[in-house]
């Protein structure tokens, strides 16, 4: 037999390759019969409802929890993850939605936190800010190592955390909702940095809500519901619909498709909010707006447009400098957040986990947290009231739980979100502030999320949201007040905006 001879070649090992990952916890079954495989140079997105399991298949990854069955490979070896220095030295990093730096320090000493060169047994600053530098320069951003992270903005503190995965020599990177403190532009960044760490090899995992980020960016994706893989395939051969179907188990209407409510109140209708020339320091200037019961307003604006601070300080959290607030046309007087709530105001916070919740309390505290001073007669609380209470939001919310005594924390963030917003709604409020009430939570909680704020002002509440996400701002708003620079630069009716694009002009102020 003649002819040319071929020469065997072996394809690269899987960077990653989990197979038959169980876990349980307190007897309840979290992950079943996991398969996961990451290739070389991928990024692949790993997709779900809160509670599917993704944080804890990741957790295993990363050496957090040790699985009950199952095997993992890094690079082709079998290893076993016993701890976070395990995962570490087999080359995983983790990059956390919620930042792990310490502000004080510099970039330098965050990215070596723990792990700092010595010399002499002392650390060696400059051959840190050295290694820093260089670490930095390879990722392509343009950061002196010495600048203290306090003063850096949000964008480089993500930068930060990635460079600190990569200091450990990480060839496997697993991103948590990367982008949920970004502005565009600064998730733009984080896009190029990620292509440009594909190319040298390392493989990504990368966990969204985001669909459009999700394909943006990413190669394949693995969907988990109920502690199972329902779906893993190339994004390519998958569509938008098809992906939520996988995460919610079912079909859906869209639930970003904007219908004007019936029950909306037309401009005639008497005012039960008014804000009139408010001003606190440089971040509210002069801001005036009305909104009616039954009306849902919207407020656009890039971070540090101010939409956060107004919603601050019509909650009596910030002092305003000029201005006044007026409820049913009468001044409120609220100077801080007690009086604002026996007015009937609630606020959702941005950031549920450090302002919204007691995380080592249970669901059941949190959720009466706000109505102890009318369960209590002589110091003692009615527990069979409280109950009461916690059984008609657990049901109305469809709070998924184990037990209302459990800790709060213990949630997904799609069911923590559901008892913040659960806990005003005991007090019944007339006016919501939702601050990012869908940060973080799957496509279904969105959707029942978004449901509920309708519902609220079918019923006659009134409701601000504010909301990063256009889409989902169109989706639930009656009208939407753009915010720059503290000011108010457009009122704007929903049946004005015809898309996200022209929103998106509005709020970087050009005129169409």
């Amino acid at each position: 037999m003649t002819g040319t001879p071929t020469t065997a070649t072996t394809a690269a090992p899987p960077a990653v390759e989990m197979r038959g990952i169980e876990k349980s916890f307190s007897g309840t079954p979290v992950l079943t019969g996991v398969d996961f495989t990451l290739a070389p140079g991928e990024v692949h997105a790993l997709a779900g409802g809160n509670g599917a399991g993704k944080s804890t298949l990741m957790k295993i990854l990363q050496g957090v929890h040790r699985p009950d069955g199952g095997t993992i490979a890094v690079g082709g070896r079998e290893v076993s993850l016993t701890s976070t220095a395990a995962a570490e030295t087999a080359g995983i990093g983790m990059v956390f939605q919620e930042f792990s730096l310490v502000p004080t320090l510099s970039v330098a000493r965050n990215v070596f936190l723990n792990h700092e060169p010595l010399r002499r047994g002392l650390i060696d600053d400059a051959a840190m800010v050295r290694r820093a530098g260089e670490i930095l320069a390879g990722m392509g951003v343009d950061l002196d190592p010495r600048r203290e992270v306090a003063g850096l903005p949000t964008g480089y503190w993500q930068l930060t955390e990635i460079a600190k995965a990569l200091a450990l020599d990480a060839r496997v990177l697993i991103m948590d909702e990367p982008t949920a403190s970004l502005t565009k532009t600064e998730s733009e960044a984080l896009f190029a940095l990620i292509r440009r760490l594909k190319e040298r090899g390392v493989s990504i995992v990368y966990i969204s809500h985001r669909m459009e980020e999700i394909y943006q960016i990413c190669d394949r994706i693995t969907v988990l519901r109920d502690g199972g893989v329902v779906l893993s395939q190339p994004l390519a051969d998958l569509t938008p619909e098809r992906i939520v179907e996988a995460i919610v188990g079912r079909r859906m209407e869209s639930a970003l498709a904007w219908q004007e409510r019936p029950a909306a109140p037309g401009p005639d209708a008497p005012p039960l909010l008014e804000v009139r020339g408010l001003c606190s320091g440089a971040v509210v200037q002069d801001v005036s707006f009305t909104l009616r019961a039954g009306e849902i307003l919207g407020l656009a604006g890039l971070m540090g447009s101010g939409r956060t601070e107004l919603a601050r300080v019509i909650f009596g959290i910030d002092r305003p400098e000029a201005g006044e607030i007026l409820l049913r046309g009468e001044p409120a007087g609220i100077t801080n957040p007690r009086i604002a709530i026996a007015k009937g105001i609630a606020l959702v916070p941005e950031d549920r986990r450090r302002q919204g919740l007691v995380l080592e309390h249970s669901v059941r505290e949190n959720l009466l947290l706000p109505v102890l001073g009318g369960l209590t007669r002589g110091g003692v609380v009615d527990d069979r009231r409280g109950d009461g209470i916690v059984t008609r939001l657990v049901e109305r919310l469809r709070i998924r739980l184990v037990s209302p005594k459990r800790p709060v924390r213990l949630l997904s963030g799609g069911n923590q979100q559901k008892v913040v917003l659960g806990k005003w709604l005991g007090r019944d409020p007339d006016v919501l502030i939702l601050d990012e009430p869908t940060a973080g939570v799957d496509i279904g909680t969105k959707t029942e999320m978004i449901q509920h704020i309708r519902e609220l002002a079918d019923a006659g509440k009134a409701v601000i949201v504010i909301s990063s996400e256009l889409a989902e701002l169109l989706a639930v708003s009656d009208r939407v007040l753009v915010l720059r620079g503290g000011a108010v630069t457009a009122d704007l009716d929903r049946r004005e905006i015809p898309d996200e694009e022209s929103l998106q002009l509005a709020i970087q102020g050009v005129r169409t």
